[in-house]
């Protein structure tokens, strides 16, 4: 495996920067790397089309510009995506729609070495990032054991059990998902609801108090202050189709009008 920039930065208490991507082009991730800003860079698989050779190469273009990754991953089968995007080379999991403490512990466990230490239930594959160790040795686990696991919180029931989520060994990183927590509490598309906004305080300071580091997603840097206030130091800005729609809708209709 390669250096684990998120893990470092995380163990050092530094702030990370992030980007989220659909596309497994391998061009775009070596555009993002060519800017030199930032640490990781997230493929949002639970939403996009991808087979297993685009996440090597996805894994091989962020390793040339000394970008980390992430992986965002569908409720199932999330233990298979995630164990087989981590042999592909990534280095982080965020797994979506955990419900309970037993989705949160299964979801470490499926990344975490089968140790008896780690208690996990990751064993040896020669997959891309361990190949010609086959039968592995102590730096195995240990790259196992240095993924960073990050949770999505965004139901209900999760949001009710946020101190047990948080107790659960091996979190390292919560992501709020306002989107899915409106339409689970009958409030679909109601970001701003009192009810909605309550539940993201909860969440962020709870986990300021408990010392994991929760992430906020934005769309442009005008939305970081009030993360930044409450104490928030990671960030993932941005996500190349609303980009680049963003832009075509902006310019495109500039140039239309001075057409007309």
């Amino acid at each position: 495996m390669q250096p684990n920039r998120i893990r470092e930065k995380l163990n050092a208490g530094e702030p990370t920067l992030a980007t989220h991507v659909h596309t497994t082009w391998p061009g775009m991730i070596e555009v993002i790397g060519l800017t030199g800003i930032y640490d990781y860079v997230e493929f949002v698989a639970e939403y996009a089309p991808f087979n297993m050779h685009d996440l090597e190469n996805f894994c091989r273009a962020a390793e040339l510009h000394n970008l980390s990754t992430m992986i965002k991953v569908d409720q199932a089968p999330r233990s298979f995506l995630a164990q087989r995007a981590i042999g592909a080379g990534f280095q982080s999991v965020l797994f979506a729609d955990s419900r309970t403490v037993a989705d949160a512990e299964e979801c470490v466990r499926a990344v975490r070495a089968d140790t008896p230490e780690a208690r996990g239930i990751h064993g040896v594959a020669m997959r891309r990032a361990w190949y010609m160790s086959y039968g592995a040795g102590p730096d195995y686990p240990q790259a196992l054991d240095d993924i960073v696991v990050a949770l999505m919180i965004e139901r209900e029931s999760a949001v009710d059990q946020l101190d047990e989520f948080l107790e659960v060994k091996g979190v390292d990183m919560v992501q709020w998902g306002p989107a899915d927590y409106a339409m689970n509490i009958g409030r679909a598309g109601e970001f701003q609801h009192p009810d909605v906004k309550a539940a993201e305080k909860k969440v962020f300071e709870t986990c300021l108090a408990k010392g994991i580091p929760p992430r906020a997603e934005i769309n442009s840097v005008d939305q970081a202050q009030r993360f930044l206030d409450m104490g928030v130091t990671h960030f993932c800005i941005g996500t190349d189709i609303n980009i680049i729609h963003d832009w075509l809708r902006d310019q495109g209709d500039t140039l239309r009008n001075l057409l007309s």
